[in-house]
């Protein structure tokens, strides 16, 4: 066994990482999201990345106990068949390839940050599942089948529950006479976000594993003292390599170069994907010049006007205004390195 990684105390609290973990395992089973995100089960992703840090960790001179339980919870839930169907089983092939990428990043590259590690998962992965689909079953029609069942399941569970919900308060009935054509904007609704979860599904399932390897870091490093590498810092201090730019202006040039056109989802989801990085990025440099916890009471403001019919517009633009202004400033970052000038005082 190897012991380049010394035991280390545990990390700062639970509060912040309960309130992430309980947002990514719930909020993928609330409409709209369930029309949007390629994993409902995001436990199916979680739980397979904390078992790869707790076998790395064991590995390093960690605890065999907690190695042996979290391979047995992941084992466990990956046998259920909670959602049968061939999607399920794609989600949980994708979560054990990057699971298993992620660890082999994690035990060769140890003194590498997180982040390096996990693009370098997503990577593996990607290359295993072009390989399948040139060599094997895993052709991209039969993905796309499979996601359009998914999503046609989710869309009748969804409009089920609000027609049960409408059903069991008449009282909506009466005070809202417009019910009816409502449960048809609801339908349109779901159908619409259903379109673009589809278009989007690659860098959007990318973006939900590497959320779930955040929390799997972070979540290993509050249950264990040998530490993989360094804990993630707060939001502030996110940066990435300068050169994963290329990736963005890639993303760009597919879009609006005509001949390029034959790849133009590919290049969508490059935008999405690099572009929801940089935005991270831009609230890090907001989180960086405004005061203490301001980001983060604005954020939960915006969030809790969203349950609101009328204010949820108003909340909708507010979030889509500053998703735009984190990303033009997380791009300039590249160049302004807006957080090597003084922090306002005031």
């Amino acid at each position: 066994m190897s012991d380049a990684v010394s035991p280390a105390p545990s990390e700062r609290g639970w509060g912040k990482l309960l309130l992430a973990l309980a947002a990514f395992l719930f909020l993928p089973h609330v409409p709209p999201f369930t029309a949007l995100l390629p994993v409902e089960e995001t436990l199916v992703l979680l739980l397979p990345a904390l078992a790869a840090c707790c076998l790395v960790g064991w590995w390093a001179g960690g605890r065999l106990f907690l190695a042996v339980l979290c391979v047995a919870l992941t084992l466990r839930v990956l046998a259920l068949d909670s959602t049968p169907g061939s999607f399920y089983n794609l989600v949980r092939g994708w979560s054990l390839l990057v699971a298993g990428g992620f660890g082999l990043a994690c035990l060769l590259g140890l003194q590498r940050p997180f982040f390096p590690r996990a693009l370098t998962a997503l990577t593996l992965g990607v290359a295993i599942v072009l390989a399948m689909g040139i060599r094997g079953p895993l052709t991209p029609t039969r993905i796309g089948e499979s996601m359009q069942v998914e999503f046609e399941r989710r869309n009748e569970a969804a409009m089920a529950m609000f027609r049960t919900a409408v059903t069991e308060h008449p009282g909506i009935m009466q005070r809202m006479p417009e019910s009816g054509p409502l449960l048809t904007e609801f339908s349109q609704r779901l159908q619409e976000t259903t379109k673009t979860g589809v278009e989007l599904f690659p860098s959007l399932l990318f973006l939900e594993s590497l959320i779930a390897m955040a929390l799997a870091w972070t979540t290993y490093h509050r249950i264990a003292r040998t530490r993989l590498g360094a804990p993630l810092g707060p939001l502030k201090d996110f940066r990435f390599n300068d050169q994963l730019v290329w990736g963005l202006i890639a993303g760009l040039a597919i879009v609006f170069l005509p001949a390029l056109g034959f790849i133009e989802g590919a290049g969508r989801n490059l935008l999405v994907f690099f572009g929801a990085l940089y935005a991270i990025r831009g609230f890090g440099v907001l989180s960086w010049f405004l005061a203490p916890g301001v980001l983060a009471a604005t954020l939960m403001v915006g969030f809790a006007m969203l349950w609101w019919p009328v204010l949820s517009v108003v909340a909708i633009s507010g979030f889509v205004l500053l998703t735009l202004a984190a990303f033009g400033l997380g791009l300039g970052d590249t160049w302004a390195d807006w957080r090597r000038r003084p922090r306002p005082t005031t």
